[in-house]
């Protein structure tokens, strides 16, 4: 087995090593960056859906109270025109969603599905205290999804009055959903959850994409290492040491008239000065011994 041979197969071995583990290092980051990513646009949802609630209650309420008497407008509602908001937002965007979901509601459109049920689970059987926001993925028709959801508690006790019982609520309410739903709330009892939910799809595919361009970028250098480190094993090793041994062989059969390697600072140049030393030596002996 030649040097260059030997020195080819530790060299790919050590950059397959160097590649596996920046490989396992930069997919696991790259991919934790993009989890991270969609956590904080479902952030931004949530913030901008209690923004929402929150403008409602201060702005737009108060301005309807002297027409709820007679008529109920779910526009009124804080849950209500957060999630019409977000709707008009998935016209352009179908994968993002936001819903108050409630296991007893007032509005069926409400109502938590099996999954969101389990979340809104998680929070009554746990301390509030500690357990204020939770976040987990899940597969959808339309691909990977993370969602984000924080609980729906009644710490205001006035929001009992159209949720207690359905003698309290308005009636211009129960005309519109009956008495059957959204009844039997108890002050501080987690009736809900929000739950924002987005798609991971882009960025995770951002994260591959950037992961296939990282590696196929180090793939790329170590060519040109390889290359490099090739080009500079021959000029500075190989060719000096095939020369040498040229050389020797020559001489060994009594041809001297090999001219004599140059001098330098490497180790090459110095193990040339040395055979240069050892032909005249071997030369002035063989010359004794013909006398």
């Amino acid at each position: 087995m030649g040097l260059r041979l030997k020195f080819n197969i530790v060299l790919t071995l050590v950059f397959a090593a160097g590649m596996a583990v920046s490989a396992l290092v930069s997919y696991e980051l790259l991919q934790n960056n993009a989890k991270q990513e969609v956590l904080r646009n479902a952030g931004l949802m949530m913030e901008a859906a209690l923004s929402i609630r929150g403008y409602t209650v201060s702005q737009i309420k108060p301005h309807l109270e002297p027409q709820l008497a007679e008529t109920f407008l779910p526009q009124s509602v804080p849950a209500f025109a957060a999630t019409e908001t977000f709707n008009t937002l998935r016209k352009k965007y179908p994968d993002f969603s936001y819903k108050e979901a409630t296991l007893n509601p007032t509005n069926p459109r409400d109502r938590a599905v099996e999954w969101e049920a389990d979340v809104v689970n998680y929070f009554r059987n746990g301390n509030l205290a500690t357990m204020n926001e939770l976040s987990g993925e899940r597969d959808t028709p339309s691909g990977r999804m993370l969602y984000l959801a924080r609980p729906i508690t009644i710490k205001d006790p006035a929001c009992l009055a159209c949720h207690s019982v359905p003698s309290a609520a308005p009636a211009s309410m129960i005309k519109l959903y009956g008495e059957n739903n959204g009844f039997g709330w108890k002050h501080m009892e987690t009736v809900g959850a929000q739950v924002v939910s987005v798609p991971m799809s882009l960025p995770i595919k951002n994260a591959n994409d950037a992961f296939r361009v990282f590696m196929a970028s180090l793939a790329a250098i170590f060519v040109v290492t390889f290359i490099v480190l090739n080009a500079m094993l021959s000029f500075m090793i190989l060719r000096p040491i095939t020369r040498m041994s040229a050389a020797a062989d020559k001489i060994s059969q009594g041809d001297f008239n090999v001219p004599e390697f140059g001098k330098g600072k490497d180790e090459i140049s110095t193990l040339g000065v040395s055979f240069n030393r050892m032909r005249r030596s071997l030369q002035k002996a063989l010359k004794l011994i013909e006398k």
